[in-house]
């Protein structure tokens, strides 16, 4: 059943870290004012509701992106969103706090 959740969230195992050291971005889809309280260094924010209308922040669709947000639930919206949108390698990175302790 564990294996059901993560896979609905799309918080498989990875090696964040590695992603990172790749090059990869980090969007955090959270709200402007929780950004603000807190969040990922260099990390960009899209919200989630903005997303869909702000795709053309994210030019190249090669490139290695992880979604962040409060908790994994946005972020595995933010990923089902830009890979229907053509992006190839995105990662739900979940909850940014835990993100940020595996970069």
């Amino acid at each position: 059943m564990l294996d059901f959740f993560k896979k609905l969230l799309g918080t498989e195992t990875v090696d964040f870290a590695d992603l990172k050291s790749k090059g990869a971005i980090i969007v955090d889809v959270r709200s402007k004012s929780e950004f603000e309280s807190g969040h990922i260094k260099n990390s960009i924010n899209i919200p989630l509701n903005n997303l869909s209308q702000q795709l053309n922040r994210l030019k190249n669709k090669e490139q290695i992106i992880i979604t962040c947000c409060a908790s994994g639930m946005r972020s595995a919206s933010a990923k089902t969103i830009l890979k229907n949108n053509g992006y190839t390698q995105v990662y739900n990175g979940g909850g940014w706090y835990g993100l940020q302790n595996k970069l």
